[in-house]
């Protein structure tokens, strides 16, 4: 601590780059004097199972509670009053006299070999920040500070901090008897100063290609339910009823791949067209607005967190990187030319993902194959094979790319139903490494991954779950007692919604609400009515 010519940071690798601790290219590095050890990888500490388990938990206890508490003292120390002066040497914070800002004026110094040696000190010891502060810097809010100001408001609940108290909802009378095949919220919906507080739309599509648009509101605590749900009217008569333009290709199962919202709910882009066509349509109107060309038929879409680019895969193998159109902020459309056009599959490609803000855009294939292209250059980047024990084939069915660059797949063994490990989640980081492996006893129907949790529906009925990282159920799985065909969540991590194979519209998220009346709907299946539209959906998990 007293010795100003050994000064040690971690530099940013040590919060995201597991990489950088292993010796991949197995250069040698070299032996230790005493032990003539080979120097190799990094030697982890004992808490840490694995440089990407180092990598994890060091960013949890970067964004934890404890240096949340202690931040101020740091930007005290770096940018603040404890940088110079009395209060620096106190808090032995004292660096060499050329590291600070002003110190030197190299332009005075007219010696060629004095200015060289300055520069070369300035070089070795690095610089001292500018000092932005004269005062301590406040406190940051604990996270109970901030609990209790979000209860003063309407600011909704995050269902993943509140995991345990999560319940069940259901909406009738939206697609009645007819598959649910997308419900979401987009994210990026626009409201003007006038309208701030209104509703959101919800985008309904079933599995007859009739779609709707819903209003949704999440609340804090000011409703018993925690949300609004205002029903779409249009879905009450066939004559009001918007229909997305068919027909779809023969033969062609009507998915949620299929499907894609734009960020502002203005548009729906769908493929599995039998003219091979990627149409958007409007989803105000209900009219359709563009036709794009494939060379084959669309079977899977996917968009980026940004909303500025969608790819889509088709059965000729190949997928496309497209450019959405905009116009007055508003999506119109997509660029009628594809910005990418990406190779490499010896099969149907079945599911896409893309990350615009990593440069990543990946398909999965029925050849058993995932592939990552770069998304600017459409340069190919590695080939994933997740693996197999089976000698049938392998096929990748959902793919999704995290916030931070982990990709997640589910596979599934093509043939025998009762098949041990038919299906199976694989994590893989961003540069390919396969970090985890886990089977699953039911078949996976739409997947979806937000911030650390990955929520599941199956064919089988249930609603799981998952941490990302450990690929472990966080919380037991919601039996819906019918097969789930899609999932999302809300933008503000409020709820999750769920669509079923019998119409209804499950909204999960953290509620209390208060019994009003209590119905029976078949046997021994318990229902509370909470208004003419929302109603508790008691899974078979909470019944005694």
């Amino acid at each position: 601590m007293e010795n100003p010519n050994d000064v040690k940071e971690l530099i940013p690798e040590f919060f995201y780059f597991p990489e950088f601790l292993e010796n991949q290219n197995g250069f040698d590095l070299g032996r230790l004097q005493i032990s003539k050890e080979r120097v190799d990888d990094v030697i982890l500490p004992r808490w840490a199972s694995s440089p990407e388990d180092f990598i994890y938990k060091h960013r949890k206890a970067l964004e934890s509670e404890h240096v949340s508490a202690h931040l101020h003292l740091w930007i005290d120390l770096i940018f603040g009053f404890k940088q110079r002066g009395p209060a620096a040497v106190e808090a032995l914070n004292v660096f060499y006299y050329c590291t600070y800002e002003g110190a030197v004026d190299l332009d005075a110094i007219t010696d060629e070999k004095e200015r060289k040696a300055v520069e070369g000190m300035i070089s070795n010891f690095g610089q001292t920040p500018c000092q932005l502060l004269k005062e301590p810097h406040p406190v940051r809010l604990t996270l109970e500070e901030v609990e209790k100001r979000k209860g003063l408001d309407s600011s909704p609940l995050n269902l993943f901090q509140h995991i345990s108290d999560i319940k069940s909802f259901f909406v009738e009378g939206i697609s009645d008897h007819v598959p649910l095949v997308k419900a979401v919220v987009p994210k990026n919906q626009s409201h003007s100063f006038i309208t701030q507080g209104s509703p959101d739309t919800l985008v309904v599509l079933n599995q007859s290609c009739v779609f709707a648009t819903h209003g949704w509101l999440p609340y804090n605590k000011n409703i018993s339910n925690y949300f609004t749900f205002i029903k779409d009217p249009t879905v009450s008569s066939s004559k009001t009823q918007r229909l997305l333009p068919g027909p779809f290709a023969p033969g062609l199962e009507v998915c949620p791949n299929l499907f894609v919202v734009s960020h502002d709910g203005k548009v729906l882009f769908s493929g599995g067209h039998w003219d091979n066509s990627l149409r958007v349509t409007s989803v105000l109107r209900g009219r359709s607005v563009a036709h794009i060309r494939h060379m084959d038929i669309v079977t899977c879409l996917s968009t980026d967190l940004c909303g500025i680019h969608l790819m889509s895969g088709s059965r000729d193998t190949t997928c496309m990187v497209w450019q959405v159109l905009q116009q007055g902020g508003a999506v119109v459309g997509l660029h009628p030319k594809p910005l990418q056009v990406l190779c490499g599959h010896t099969d149907e490609v079945v599911s896409v993902s893309i990350s615009t803000e990593l440069d990543v855009a990946a398909s999965g294939s029925r050849d058993g194959t995932v592939i990552m292209h770069s998304v600017r250059r459409g340069q190919y980047l590695r080939c994933l094979r997740p693996p197999c024990d089976s000698s049938l084939p392998l096929s990748v069915l959902h793919l999704c790319v995290s916030w931070d660059g982990h990709l997640l797949l589910h596979t599934c063994v093509e043939g025998k139903a009762t098949l041990k490990d038919k299906n199976a989640l694989h994590l893989f980081s961003v540069n390919g490494k396969l970090l985890r492996s886990e089977s699953l006893k039911e078949q996976v129907s739409d997947m979806c991954v937000s911030g650390e949790y990955v929520i599941i529906g199956t064919e089988q009925g249930n609603l799981c779950i998952y941490d990302l990282y450990s690929l472990c159920l966080s919380v037991a799985p919601m039996a819906m007692r019918v097969p789930v065909r899609c999932v999302s969540v809300t933008k503000e991590q409020s709820h999750v919604l769920v669509g079923l194979h019998d119409g209804k519209l499950i909204i999960v998220g953290v509620g209390r609400p208060a019994e009003i009346t209590r119905k029976r709907w078949g046997p021994s299946k318990k229902i509370s009515q909470i208004s003419s539209e929302e109603k508790i959906y008691t899974t078979e998990n909470d019944q005694t």
